[in-house]
């Protein structure tokens, strides 16, 4: 089972769900791992149902583009604004730039994080722009990253541009 979480920024609010869809998240970064990827999920959530899963697969379809978010919301398939405007998106990892774009050009209003300390993506654009961040601080998925990032860093580089 996953294990208990805490709030990193306190003025977000956990729901009920959060750890739940956290974890949903977290087991589709494992599966990018095993698949040779880098280990970052995502899942799309509308009303407390996922409606789109997906991780990273930038090295498994040589994508230039295919981040876990972005995995996640091709999966949910195509949806009206209305629906995105309803959904949270959950990620094992701050979002970058590119897939914080997405969100916002989406208007998905929620967005919660596993962990922020190994990458910090585009959360105060985010904040910003109305956008509820709620970071979880969550020890697996730092060590999962850390552990990724120091075996990995130069696929790790090239995931974020360096």
């Amino acid at each position: 089972m996953f294990e208990p979480i805490s709030l990193k920024n306190k003025a977000a609010q956990m729901n009920n769900n959060d750890q739940e869809k956290l974890a949903e998240a977290y087991e589709q970064a494992l599966k990018g791992l095993k698949e040779g990827g880098i280990p970052i999920g995502s899942v799309l959530v509308q009303n407390g149902e996922t409606i789109g899963k997906g991780h990273n697969k930038r090295i498994q379809e040589g994508s230039a583009v295919l981040h876990g978010e972005m995995d996640a919301i091709e999966n949910a398939g195509r949806l009206s604004a209305a629906d995105y405007q309803a959904c949270t998106i959950y990620t094992t990892l701050s979002p970058c730039p590119m897939c914080s774009g997405m969100i916002l050009l989406y208007k998905i209003p929620r967005v919660v994080i596993g962990e922020n300390s190994n990458f910090m993506g585009e959360e105060e654009l985010l904040k910003s722009r109305g956008v509820e961040v709620v970071v979880l601080d969550d020890e697996r998925c730092k060590s999962l990253m850390r552990d990724f990032i120091e075996k990995n860093s130069v696929l790790w580089n090239e995931d974020i541009g360096v």
